[in-house]
């Protein structure tokens, strides 16, 4: 069936009607701000103390919009005849929002969590040499940074919590029962004391009990009856001369 002349023209005008009798949804910006999703790829924040200069962020950026400097320092033994130890301390952390594209691999990668993603967006710059932040405003932007969304209610517990509690559990001490208090445990009853002749006596156990009672029952035999006796002189047999 051919179409009917104009019959797209009427479509077309029917969504415009439509729209135009819609309540308008136009956020006022910027007397009001909008509301946006709590995973929002604003900017990048840096928590400075997790940073241990690694590196990491840096090399896996495929912008190279990311600047790190830093030196050395040498720490002293803790203990007398230690051994000194070294460690990085962060100098320049910056980033050039210019050339960065938002991927996100610089927070992926980072072992430590020292970066993440802030929902502020308002930071336009009249000059392009002026979207390279330091580790100074980098820090402003953490604060902004929303707290992590609760995790499910059926989900396993994550892995460093169950290292964690493994670890505390291992190092708490052993603690005894309650003696006092409405859990506390009943008091159980004393064992009897054993005395040393006791302890070293052999336990007697129920066929040697029986025997033994069995020969306490039967009477015994005089000394002088017993045909192991030789002391005595034999009678004279019949015939002897």
């Amino acid at each position: 069936m051919a179409p009917v002349p104009g019959s797209g023209l009427a479509k077309g005008l029917a969504v415009t009607l439509r729209t135009m009798t819609k309540k308008t949804v136009t956020e006022q910006y910027p007397d009001v701000q909008p509301d946006l999703p709590p995973r929002t790829r604003g900017v990048i924040g840096l928590f400075e103390e997790n940073c241990t200069v690694c590196m990491l962020c840096a090399r896996e950026c495929p912008d190279w919009c990311i600047y790190i400097d830093s030196h050395k320092e040498t720490i002293p033994a803790a203990t007398p005849g230690g051994r000194e130890r070294s460690r990085n301390v962060l100098d320049r952390f910056a980033i050039d929002f210019s050339l960065c594209m938002y991927c996100g691999i610089c927070i992926e990668v980072c072992p430590f969590d020292a970066l993440f993603w802030s929902p502020e967006f308002e930071y336009a710059e009249t000059d392009i040499r002026d979207l390279t932040h330091e580790r100074d405003k980098l820090r402003e932007w953490m604060w902004t940074v929303p707290a992590p969304p609760a995790l499910d209610p059926g989900a396993e517990e994550p892995k460093e919590l169950t290292t964690a509690r493994r670890t505390a559990e291992k190092l708490t001490p052993h603690t005894e029962p309650q003696t006092t208090g409405p859990q506390a445990t009943e008091p159980r009853p004393a064992k009897p004391q054993v005395t040393d002749a006791q302890a070293t006596r052999p336990e007697v156990t129920e066929p040697h009990a029986t025997e033994q009672a069995r020969a306490a029952e039967q009477p015994t035999r005089p000394l002088g009856d017993s045909k192991q006796q030789t002391d005595q002189p034999r009678p004279d047999r019949e015939g002897d001369a």
